[in-house]
């Protein structure tokens, strides 16, 4: 077993297995996933106002896609801050074609 030099009393000998460590640290920030809960299709096809087949479809194959989790057994789970920027970027797309069509621009 390999020796850690210098984290014992001298003339102690430690072995990897035996040294101290340090616990795992990390910020609680509003991406960290306690902060950030997952949404079930039901969920988010409440806080859409769409169906729960209309968001099927938007985590695969049609356009704009949801951002989705897979998790076992073909359930999916979805991220509440990524909602949430879905919805603000579909906003802004919206907007933008809203301009673009009465001919205004920024």
């Amino acid at each position: 077993m390999p020796l850690l030099p210098n984290l014992a009393p001298e003339g102690a000998v430690v072995t990897a297995m035996e040294a101290p460590r340090k616990p795992a640290q990390r910020a609680l920030t509003a991406t960290h996933p306690a902060m950030d809960p997952l949404l079930t299709v039901e969920d988010v096809s409440l806080r859409l106002n769409v169906s729960k087949d209309w968001v099927w479809d938007h985590c695969s194959r049609k356009l704009p896609r949801l951002p989705v989790i897979r998790v076992g057994d073909g359930a999916l789970r979805f991220r509440t801050s990524a909602i949430e920027a879905f919805i603000d970027e579909r906003e802004r797309v919206s907007a933008a074609h809203g301009r673009r069509r009465n001919g205004t621009t920024l």
